[in-house]
């Protein structure tokens, strides 16, 4: 039976797919950003495949992301604890710009549609102010009215006590036309009411847009014949099936990208390097992420927009707008500028012959020889290299004094510069330094800029995987199921009950293999990850702490480890001990991973006919310009590299999927499963 992995980029949607014997197919078509359900089926059926088939499919999208970023969401009603309606306005009463009084922050939901009702719990879960369902009901009646398609139920301290709150859901949905209801609690049991409230309503804003999407996708493949449930990539690497994910659509936030990570730790494990700097370029953006030890970091304090946490557990994935579509223009200055506006896929690059008139960073590699003119993927209408050149020269080169090939050279170094910086973003401001990692390049571009990256970061190896262009759709075949779980205790250390935290973590393990049992696609075993969020008293910010799964639930776990385990995670984050103020245990995190059927790393290049010799997987040699000159430079056919080989840069490797540069003094290793270990030059 065929397992099949679909990843809608902002240009490309990417198809991977493997069947009962390993072997591996890929297809690449363009996305189609009016409904992206037509470019996943067009991508399957590019692939060859029946539908029928198909045991299993996974599909990471960006729809939620994209609706929030543009604002293109359903209008939202709220049901608040009297005299709590503006706080997710008021906010943190953070500023835009650090200088100055310039910039507007819009909440998702408008003042009119934020309702209250008289009821109050404290802190520690008392009842102070009982709920009354009959207000409630008239509330959800107002906002129905109002044109609300779907309603937040946000509680003070609901996360201590979530009675009241579930009352109001039982009163809601009894006359709510529809199943859009969220109940704050169940989206994140944790203190902090505006990162609460600011978490539901993304919910919320997106879950009808996401259901929409799904419902017409699954449709569509069950029409096709595919008989068995959707699943979705979450933004925390794992899947959900996508009858449970529209529950939780806020947790499909950053879905594609996290497919990427997570594609990009299991080809780093299997290639032996355990520390690396993912770097993923696609026609649309970057993104950047570390995966340490071998394992993603994942942060629950994302920031989506200005003034709008999310706080679920996500891939912590840092998003530059520079990506192969990035378009090149000079400001008001006259100062040259490359991104974040992209041509996207639909006009694309000039040099796709879709109508694009503005210069991009494909264009400028196009020029410069780095990329293969008669192998652009989804070209429409092909377009000369002079007219390209003559652009470039238009737009960018005459009002700079520069020639077009100066000019494209130009664009490539401002491109380079601003990932350079969004690569220091994820490392060194973080306290890792980059010489320490290897730099994991994927993405239809990123092994185009990836050698000048680590030369310009002092990076010593780049990693090329054997797909790189369509490595988010790897990230869906070998995801597993994840559910994350958070309860907030606020519990001095000293006389914190470890009987207490031994019960929340079986609790929230039950209600994870509860959620594994609901799903119809197979499971081969589970993983339990526990950890503590800790501070020390009177402190903002939490510090993760791992916890040891086995000796919590046996409950031979001691407060004095759990104290030695906080003080020394305090201690790597910030090189300071301090014995003598008291630690707080704030929040238990329980994750549950189900593991899918494991895939073969050396399927990936089972299929490719391998030359016996480097001169076999030579294509020939073409000018491509390096260090301010073109140079004679061989080009190589990818799959049919010998494995265990080694060349020497100058060089070209070519693929459907990608391009990779080696740059002159680099030094390019082919490992047995088909990786390509770059060692940078001086």
């Amino acid at each position: 039976m065929i397992r099949i992995g679909v990843d809608v980029g902002g240009t490309f949607t990417d198809l991977m797919a493997v069947d009962d014997q390993g072997a591996i197919s890929v297809v690449k078509t363009p996305t189609t950003v009016a409904n992206q359900a037509d470019g996943v089926l067009a991508a399957i059926t590019a692939s060859g495949y029946d539908l029928a088939s198909v045991a299993t499919l996974v599909h990471g999208t960006t729809t939620t992301t994209n609706a929030f970023l543009e604002r293109k969401v359903a209008r939202v009603g709220l049901i608040t604890t009297r005299g709590f309606r503006d706080v997710l306005e008021l906010g943190r009463r953070t500023r835009p710009n650090p200088y100055g009084m310039t910039g507007t922050f819009e909440p998702l939901i408008e003042r009119p549609y934020r309702l209250e009702v008289a009821e109050r719990t404290s802190a520690e879960g008392e009842v102070l102010v009982p709920l009354d369902p009959a207000e409630v009901t008239e509330r959800a009646r107002a906002l129905m009215a109002a044109g609300c398609e779907a309603v937040v139920i946000h509680f003070l301290h609901s996360y201590a006590n979530p009675a009241h709150e579930l009352a109001a859901e039982a009163a809601v949905r009894a006359v709510w036309p529809n199943r859009y209801v969220t109940v704050g609690h169940k989206i994140l049991s944790e203190y902090r009411e505006y990162e609460r409230g600011c978490t539901a309503s993304v919910n919320a804003a997106v879950q009808p847009v996401l259901d929409r999407y799904v419902a017409r996708l699954a449709r569509r493949l069950r029409d096709g014949g595919y008989a068995h449930e959707l699943l979705i990539v979450q933004g925390n690497g794992g899947t959900l099936p996508a009858g449970m994910v529209v529950e939780d659509a806020v947790k499909t936030v950053m879905s594609g990208p996290a497919a990427g990570v997570i594609a990009a730790a299991w080809t780093a494990r299997h290639a032996g390097i355990a520390d690396v700097i993912t770097y993923d370029m696609g026609g649309t953006s970057s993104d950047v992420a570390l995966i340490l030890g071998g394992v993603p970091s994942v942060s629950a304090e994302l920031e989506l927009d200005y003034a709008m946490p999310v706080h679920v557990p996500m891939v912590d994935v840092n998003t530059l707008g520079a990506g192969g579509g990035s378009i090149a223009r000079l400001d008001e200055a006259g100062l040259l500028r490359v991104g974040p506006e992209s041509a996207g896929a639909d006009p694309g690059p000039i040099c796709y012959g879709r109508g694009g008139v503005e210069p991009t960073i494909t264009d400028a590699n196009l020029l410069l020889g780095r990329l293969p003119a008669d192998r652009l993927l989804s070209v429409d209408h092909p377009v000369s290299m002079a007219d390209i050149e003559a652009a470039i020269l238009a737009r960018i080169g005459q009002p700079l004094g520069l020639s077009a090939v100066d000019a494209a050279a130009a664009i490539l170094r401002i491109a380079n510069d601003r990932m350079a910086g969004a690569i220091r973003m994820a490392s060194v401001a973080r306290g890792h330094d980059p010489r320490d990692f290897a730099l994991l390049a994927f993405g239809g571009a990123g092994p185009l800029h990836a050698t000048a990256l680590a030369r310009e970061l002092g990076i010593p190896r780049v990693l090329v995987p054997p797909r790189p262009g369509v490595t988010n759709a790897l990230g869906c075949l070998v995801a597993d199921a994840r559910h994350d779980f958070v309860r907030t205790l606020n519990r001095p250390l000293a006389g914190l009950d470890m009987g207490e935290l031994r019960a929340v973590a079986l609790e929230q393990r039950a209600e994870g293999r509860a959620a594994l049992a609901r799903e119809t696609t197979p499971i081969e075993g589970e993983t339990l990850l526990v950890a503590a969020d800790m501070q020390f008293r009177g402190q903002t910010h939490l510090i993760r702490v791992a916890l040891p799964e086995a000796e919590l639930l046996d409950g031979s776990l001691q407060l004095e480890a759990l104290q030695e385990r906080f003080a020394e995670a305090y201690f790597q984050r910030f090189a300071v001990r301090l014995p003598e103020i008291g630690a707080m245990l704030v929040n238990l995190v329980t994750t549950l991973i189900g593991h899918r059927p494991a895939l073969a790393p050396e399927a990936l290049v089972a299929g490719d006919a391998r030359a016996t010799g480097l001169a076999g997987a030579r294509l020939g040699e073409r000018p491509v310009w390096f260090a301010g000159a073109f140079r004679p430079t061989p080009v190589y056919d990818r799959q049919k590299l010998p494995l265990s080989t080694t060349f020497e840069g100058p060089a070209i490797v070519q693929q459907l999927d990608a391009t990779t540069v080696i740059e002159p003094g680099d030094t390019v290793e082919v490992d047995r499963l088909g990786n390509l270990l770059i060692t940078v030059g001086a």
